[in-house]
């Protein structure tokens, strides 16, 4: 089938945001006087599991498990609300820039009369942030839908994100092609149907991209007919 849209998940595809996310993380633990710091090995091994607030309660499960108990849906919540605040305070300021080749690959599948269109397991607000600091606000403009954290609860590996933006774009699988970074999103896009290219991140590079089209460092040397082709293609 022709391809006629392209879906972009967010964190560490349309751009390098984790180490902002982690950066808030920790901002905030140390503003609610938690004894907690996530270094870069550490949240690189909690990245495995996706939403933030999900990410919090594997932490306290491993790490803090005196904390697993009452109260803890309602710390986490309120820990989860002030690091989405500082994130996109940071973000929405121009701290994190889009990754090589998206915006231009963007603009390429726009002209050509592609339908563009994100799946994510971050939150609304986070995504809103990136437009205005990465693009200027410009970037409001370029998908058709959003499918946020809000919109599927049941987050990546499962596909119901992927599953919103098909029943809204109103298209088959078959007809998109998923641009994601890591190993739970490739899980996802396969579930849903979607064949799916990879741009390795700074916290996913070497990871195990099972069922993926191809696997590249950045978008910066991708043109639109060779995500056609690579739509078209087989698994490597």
């Amino acid at each position: 089938m022709v391809l006629r849209a392209l879906i972009f998940d967010v964190d560490g595809t349309l751009a390098e945001t984790e180490e902002a996310h982690r950066d808030a993380f920790n901002r905030t633990f140390a503003e609610f006087g938690l004894p907690w710091s996530w270094d870069r090995t550490l949240y690189r091994a909690l990245l495995r599991v996706s939403g933030g607030k999900e990410r919090i309660r594997a932490f306290v499960a491993h790490h803090d498990p005196a904390r697993d108990g009452a109260g803890l849906d309602d710390l986490i919540a309120s820990l989860h609300r002030r690091k989405t605040e500082l994130y996109t305070a940071a973000v929405a300021a121009g701290g994190v820039p889009l990754r090589p080749g998206v915006e231009r690959l963007i603009g390429e599948s726009r002209a050509a009369g592609l339908t563009v269109a994100v799946a994510t397991t971050t939150t609304r607000a986070n995504v809103l942030a990136l437009m205005d600091g990465a693009t200027g606000g410009a970037g409001h403009g370029w998908f058709a839908t959003l499918a946020c954290a809000e919109d599927a609860p049941r987050k990546k590996p499962d596909p119901q994100v992927y599953r919103v933006v098909l029943d809204r774009l109103g298209l088959p699988a078959s007809a998109c092609l998923a641009l994601e970074d890591s190993t739970n999103g490739v899980r996802a896009a396969c579930a849903a149907g979607i064949p799916v290219v990879v741009s390795e991140s700074v916290y996913t590079d070497g990871d195990d991209f099972a069922g993926a089209r191809a696997v590249f460092p950045d978008f910066a040397a991708l043109t639109l007919d060779d995500l056609r082709r690579l739509h078209g293609g087989q698994p490597e």
